[in-house]
């Protein structure tokens, strides 16, 4: 015979209250006196009472939902920041429902007002780059928090991974190890991920005293771009010994096009590439030193904020989280 779970009124009666204060002392209202909470939290510990979640929300006006609304189908970026939201979420035992808006708009909005019909306690936006996008809404009825893609509203709670610090420490790195003749080969130029890395190497190379190797190379996020990029330099009248890449796609194909070549990586020329993409970064020849975003812990800490601006304490603003430098053998044997 299954046990029959005490509810809300076996407490109240046990405890000699109403069902109205022995709701009030469970959730800790201080309009109860101090001894008809013991007394109440005392009876619900003898009879293992656990509150059900949907009366629990009821009476606080939260559903303990929330959503997650992405336009990264490819997921290639949005993932590790929706992995670290969720990591986030189950520590404070939140359902989570996604909604993938493919970068459609309007799908965006379907979802949005599918989201708020289901109450949820707040939503984060994760974006497909790291571009200013616009806010979902003016007065919307629950906190956002934009995550990778910062809302183009200063009043929004927008992260972001700091890419110029991140472009910066990986050139900085490269002065370390004695390189003097530093190129920049990156992704397109409407892209802010590629103008903030640019910006990176133009502050880090500034504050050195040491001029860029030629100018930047602007192309596609992809290998074939760098292994033209590759040839492009190989052929240039200005010698390089180091290549900073706007992305590990670059970068595999940098590395391609001179090891055909006969340079040998890090001796003749060091590569650093950016986003530490493993299923490249690890398996090119040599491994690649590249920066990581950290996508994971933005996610968690954008998860961390909408918890702060679902209790009022909203943090307004686009925050830049640190990336770090991981090194392999194409810097450093």
């Amino acid at each position: 015979m299954v046990k029959r779970r005490a509810t809300i009124t076996d407490v109240a009666s046990l405890a000699g209250v109403s069902i109205a204060t022995a709701s009030k002392a469970l959730n800790g209202r201080r309009d109860v006196r101090d001894s008809t909470r013991e007394r109440v939290l005392a009876a619900a510990r003898e009879l293992s009472f656990e509150p059900n979640a949907l009366a629990r929300g009821l009476l606080s006006g939260q559903t303990r939902t929330v959503g997650l609304l992405t336009s990264d189908s490819a997921g290639r970026f949005g993932i590790p920041v929706l992995l670290g939201a969720e990591d986030a979420f189950g520590a404070g035992e939140m359902a989570v429902l996604l909604c993938d808006a493919r970068g459609d708009a309007i799908r965006e909005q379907h979802h949005l007002r599918a989201l708020l019909s289901r109450r949820v306690d707040g939503l984060i936006v994760v974006g497909e780059s790291t571009n200013p996008r616009p806010p979902l809404g003016r007065d919307l009825p629950v906190p956002v928090v934009y995550a990778y893609g910062p809302s183009e509203d200063p009043g929004d709670v927008s992260f972001v991974p700091d890419d110029v610090a991140g472009a910066a420490m990986a050139v900085r790195h490269l002065l370390a190890m004695g390189r003097r003749r530093i190129a920049h080969v990156t992704g397109p130029p409407h892209y802010q991920a590629a103008q903030d890395r640019a910006e990176g190497v133009r502050v880090a190379l500034a504050e050195a005293g040491i001029a860029q190797a030629g100018e930047t190379l602007w192309g596609p996020w992809s290998q074939r771009w760098g292994r033209h990029a590759a040839e492009m330099l190989l052929q240039a009248e200005t010698e390089v010994d180091a290549v900073f890449c706007g992305s590990d796609q670059i970068a595999a194909g940098l590395l391609e096009i001179v090891r055909e070549r006969g340079g040998r990586v890090p001796d003749d020329i060091a590569v650093v590439g950016y986003d530490n993409w493993e299923v490249l970064s690890a398996e090119t020849r040599p491994a690649l030193t590249t920066v990581d975003m950290n996508l994971e812990r933005l996610g968690r800490t954008a998860a961390q904020h909408l918890f702060a601006a679902i209790d009022g304490k909203a943090t307004p603003g686009v925050h830049r989280m640190p990336c770090q430098l991981v090194i392999r053998d194409s810097t450093a044997h």
